[in-house]
């Protein structure tokens, strides 16, 4: 598989558009009912990426596959927390993408102090059951009839992992581009046998 990670920019918007669109017009993965803009997109990455890592996998210069952090919650006691997603090109689904880019987005934030990781999946989805539990997270529970989409009730389950070992008096985790620029990211993600920078 040649692949390649790196962060993403506001031009990847339109290929990232793309692949999440028929997400959210053809299937309940996402409850959002009117795909996002072009605009929309490249706004959502920029002001993902004020704290948290938004990865593109890239054959060539096609983005293939995506990845992103955010907040868990807005309430502070939750900022070692962070809430994950993963989406794919069609033709890229059970081929190992999605654990690659998890794989990547996960060291990333360790480095940056974050604790624990949480997916939402709405079932029945076992491909991607499948994926979180391969990269380490269990369920945790199950929101029963939370969204309605396409004539239906659905529901939410949610998997939970471990980044690192709870300590007290944790500091609170670094934004992104605080602790490295954008380019000691992107060399780190094409060569990720040397070791990410300890946080300050």
């Amino acid at each position: 598989m040649s692949i390649g990670i790196r962060l993403a920019r506001p031009p990847d918007a339109p290929a990232i558009t793309a692949i999440y669109a028929p997400y959210v017009t053809e299937t309940v993965i996402s409850f959002e009912m009117i795909p996002p803009t072009v605009d929309e997109m490249a706004r959502r990455i920029e002001t993902t990426m004020a704290q948290f890592p938004w990865l593109v996998a890239i054959e060539g210069d096609v983005v293939v596959g995506y990845a992103y952090a955010g907040k868990h919650s807005e309430r502070a006691a939750y900022q070692w927390s962070t809430d994950v997603s993963v989406y794919l090109h069609n033709a890229w689904h059970g081929r190992g993408l999605g654990r690659t880019l998890y794989s990547a987005l996960f060291a990333m934030l360790r480095a940056l102090g974050y604790v624990n990781v949480y997916g939402g999946i709405t079932l029945p989805n076992p491909a991607s059951v499948g994926l979180h539990e391969a990269m380490g997270l269990i369920p945790v529970g199950v929101y029963h009839h939370v969204g309605y989409k396409y004539g239906a009730w659905h529901d939410v389950g949610w998997w939970q992992g471990p980044l690192q070992d709870l300590v007290d008096d944790p500091n609170p985790p670094c934004a992104l581009f605080n602790l490295a620029p954008r380019d000691t990211w992107d060399a780190w993600l094409q060569n990720r046998n040397v070791p990410l920078l300890a946080r300050p």
